[in-house]
């Protein structure tokens, strides 16, 4: 029909009268469409999978604010710890050193080692006449990380009476390396200060009993004696007084010929003088200081002292330990200090 052929001319018409859905339509394959639809369902698992994961990084990077420096954290001085031995121990080398350098090159050279600026510098001489008897660190500071102000006390001896053996304190600046053998370099010259402040020391004051000469009658005192004998001067068995498990091995070569206990006090409670000594059940132990006297050869009647742990066994008391230190009388007198020798 006329009509009909009319319409089948017709042009296209773009566009859509109709309202705009947002929607769009595309001539695509069954199997495309199939894909298609695999590949959005894959990316929302993605995302669903995924999105939980950025979300705790973006969390955990928002967390932690950056540090900002501020004046507190400057650099300040620092008392001393266990790492200021390296650097006290070096600064008393360097003194020592740093003393007697106008003896010649030789001398220059061993400074230099400690400080390499020295050899380039002119030094008085001296005519081998000065040197360090002594120097110690007393004082450690900690000035940043690697540096340190270490304060040696030196007793130079001299051509001059006036300064036979007089005290000098020299404030050394040390500074960590890893160029050097030692690890340790002097960053300037000593520089000689005045003594470091404080008062004058006290005997501190030990947690144990009045002394008193020790007992005959007093196994404490008999085992005691033995096991110093044979700990100092080689005579008798240091093995037949310890208690088991603990270890202790005599001075080599043996110091002395002969030692004297001369004085016993027992921490807390311990017999009283003139008592008689009974020995205690299994398992009860007994700390006492005790003074001696060593008789040697370039000495007689020198003095010391020694904190010793005992404890009973089979009717006799044997050496638990010898302490590290004598137990003070503001330090916990229920806690005993840490075992230097023996367990």
């Amino acid at each position: 029909m006329k009509w009909r052929r009319n319409m089948e001319q017709a042009p296209a018409v773009e566009g859509s009268a109709g309202p705009d859905t947002g929607w769009a339509t595309t001539s695509m394959s069954p199997g495309a469409m199939a894909n298609w639809t695999a590949v959005v369902r894959w990316s929302a698992w993605g995302l669903l999978l995924t999105g939980p994961l950025l979300g705790g990084w973006a969390l955990a990077s928002t967390a932690q604010p950056a540090v900002v420096p501020t004046q507190a954290e400057a650099p300040r001085v620092q008392p001393a710890s266990a790492d200021a031995v390296a650097p006290a121990g070096f600064a008393e080398l360097y003194v020592a050193a740093y003393v007697k350098a106008g003896q010649g090159d030789a001398a220059v050279q061993e400074l230099a080692a400690f400080y390499p600026a020295a050899r380039s510098m002119t030094w008085p001489s001296q005519g081998g006449a000065e040197h360090a008897e002594s120097a110690s660190a007393v004082q450690v500071r900690q000035i940043s990380a690697g540096y340190w102000s270490v304060t040696v006390a030196a007793r130079i001896t001299g051509v001059s009476k006036d300064d036979a053996g007089q005290l000098h304190y020299f404030q050394v600046p040390v500074r960590s390396t890893a160029g050097t053998a030692s690890g340790w370099v002097a960053a300037a010259l000593p520089a000689e200060v005045a003594a470091p402040a404080g008062d004058a020391a006290k005997t501190p004051e030990l947690s144990y009993g009045s002394g008193h000469a020790p007992l005959a009658s007093d196994p404490a005192a008999q085992t005691v004696q033995g096991f110093l004998a044979a700990y100092l001067t080689g005579q008798g068995d240091v093995e037949r007084y310890l208690s088991p498990g603990t270890t202790l091995h005599p001075v080599r070569p043996a110091p002395y010929t002969a030692v004297t206990l001369t004085q016993i006090a027992d921490h807390g409670q311990g017999p009283a003088e003139g008592a008689e000594a009974q020995t205690p059940p299994d398992g009860v132990q007994r700390r006492l200081l005790v003074s001696v006297e060593g008789d040697g050869r370039n000495a007689n009647g020198w003095p010391m002292t020694y904190a010793i742990e005992l404890r009973a066994r089979g009717g006799r008391w044997e050496i638990a330990a010898l302490e590290a230190a004598p137990a003070l009388a503001t330090s916990g007198n229920s806690s005993p200090p840490q075992k230097g020798q023996g367990s």
